[in-house]
């Protein structure tokens, strides 16, 4: 009923460079994006009845009924939405790609005659707007999206590693929003062991050294690939997922 305030899980897509094309393909990429919304949807099996969108000219926000587990949006859902972003990416040219930033939140909000509003609402928009959002999406040039969760869905859902969702794929990032107010979430780029081009917290010239994947931040303008070095007798054991280069450094026999 309108007017009633109620929780929701509160997804918010944008799309990279919208502004900076010409009207005509603003609107072809515009309908690009909703046909893969709404085709994520439906493979994920999210139903029209449990969802409603409001458009925001360069992007959508999707507000969906808490009976739908938030595991069907952090897994499944994101999957089908990139598995759809591939789609697009095979067939259209440069002009008309579509790549797009995604920020998944949960919170109280309500419906008026004019759409949604609440303070869960104004974050999950300030989250999809943050700059280490922006700065990942850039440096992902492999990655079609980036998803941005926030520090709560992230400590509820993500990091209990249920089935489809790997948390190590997530790193935490801190920003101060509108009103100084201070947020933290936590980005994924598929397709990457870790999202890159992320800077650890407090970094605004980017000119701190990178943190481990323990810290408060994340990795500094790193390939999808870290470099690890070690120096050891023994090597044994994985520590980073994806490719890796080694240095042994030893005057004796060496085991690999």
């Amino acid at each position: 009923m309108a007017g009633d305030v109620m929780h929701h899980w509160i997804l918010v897509l944008d799309v990279e460079n919208f502004s900076s094309r010409r009207d005509p393909v603003q609107r072809r990429v515009r309908a690009a994006m909703y046909r893969a919304l709404d085709g994520a949807c439906d493979r994920a099996g999210l139903s029209p009845g449990s969802r409603t969108t409001e458009d925001r000219g360069d992007g959508a926000l999707v507000m969906v009924g808490p009976e739908v587990s938030p595991l069907l949006l952090v897994g499944p859902l994101m999957r089908e939405l990139d598995e759809e972003l591939l789609q697009h990416a095979e067939q259209a040219n440069e002009e008309h790609a579509l790549r797009l930033r995604v920020a998944l939140h949960q919170g109280p909000a309500g419906r008026d005659g004019h759409g949604w509003s609440g303070d869960a609402v104004n974050t999950a928009f300030r989250l999809v707007d943050a700059p280490p959002l922006r700065e990942v999406l850039t440096a992902a040039t492999a990655s079609r999206m980036v998803l941005a969760v926030s520090d709560g869905l992230y400590r509820d859902v993500v990091r209990h590693a249920h089935r489809g969702v790997d948390p190590a794929s997530f790193l935490p990032f801190e920003f101060t929003a509108k009103h100084d107010r201070a947020l933290k979430g936590w980005i994924t780029a598929p397709g990457y062991p870790a999202p890159p081009g992320l800077r650890p917290a407090g970094d605004a010239a980017g000119d701190a050294p990178a943190r481990d994947r323990g810290g408060a931040g994340g990795l500094l303008d790193r390939d999808p690939a870290p470099r690890v070095t070690q120096s050891a007798e023994t090597v044994q054991g994985d520590m980073v997922a994806g490719d890796k280069n080694q240095t042994v450094r030893t005057s004796g026999d060496v085991r690999l």
